[in-house]
Formats: C-alpha cells, sequence, structure tokens
C-alpha cells in the first residue's frame, strides 16, 4: 500500500465515520422531536382535564350557591309571612283590648280622645 492509498482510504474512513455520525444525529434529532411531540400532547390532555375538572367544580359550587340562596328566600319568605301573622295577631288583640276599654270606660275613652286631640292640635300650631 502507497501513502496515496493510505490518504485514499483515512479520507474514505473519514467520509464513512461522517456520514454514520451524520445519520446517528439525524435519528437522535429525529427522536427528539418525537419526544417532544409526545410531550406537548400530554401537557395539552393535562390541561384539559383540568380545566374539564375546574368546570365542573365551578358549576358544582354555582348549583350549590343557587341552592342556598332559594333555600334562603323560602326561609326569609315563611319568617316574613310568620312576622306579618304575629302582627295581625297583634292588631287584632289591641283592636279587642280597646273595645273593651271603650266599653267599659267611656268617660276615660273621651276624655283620653280629648287630651290626645289637644296634644296633636297644639303640636301642628308650632
Amino acid at each position: 500500500m502507497s501513502m496515496a492509498d493510505s490518504e485514499a482510504a483515512k479520507k474514505m474512513t473519514a467520509k464513512l465515520t461522517d456520514k454514520a455520525t451524520f445519520e446517528r444525529l439525524e435519528k437522535d434529532v429525529t427522536a427528539v422531536k418525537n419526544d417532544i411531540a409526545a410531550l406537548a400532547d400530554q401537557i395539552t390532555d393535562a390541561l384539559n382535564a383540568f380545566a374539564g375538572n375546574a368546570t365542573k367544580q365551578a358549576r358544582r359550587g354555582y348549583n350549590e350557591a343557587r341552592s342556598n340562596a332559594e333555600s334562603t328566600m323560602d326561609d326569609v319568605s315563611e319568617r316574613g309571612g310568620a312576622m306579618m301573622d304575629a302582627a295581625q295577631d297583634a292588631a287584632y288583640s289591641i283592636e279587642e283590648s280597646l273595645e273593651d276599654i271603650i266599653t267599659q270606660r267611656p268617660l276615660a275613652t273621651v276624655g283620653l280622645a280629648l287630651g290626645i286631640g289637644f296634644l296633636m292640635g297644639a303640636i301642628w300650631r308650632r
């Protein structure tokens, strides 16, 4: 083997090595691209699952709040009705008491009415 043949063999070996290295590098880059694509898909799936769970929780919270508001309104309505009934009972009771007082003591009632009328007249003039 001559020196020229030896140089040519070295160049050929270098070219084959460079080609093998390039192919291996190209293969590694393709693998990395595929891994990144798979990771992006997994991240997208995780975000979609998270968004779905957040939506479900928001709906659940809204439904609970709505139910609580309706329950509160029912309670307020019941209490308002009970208060109205109590006020009507109290007014009826006062009416009966005044009737009894007027029938039992008519002169005291007339005097009381005159006194209240005088006070209202005095206040009205000021």
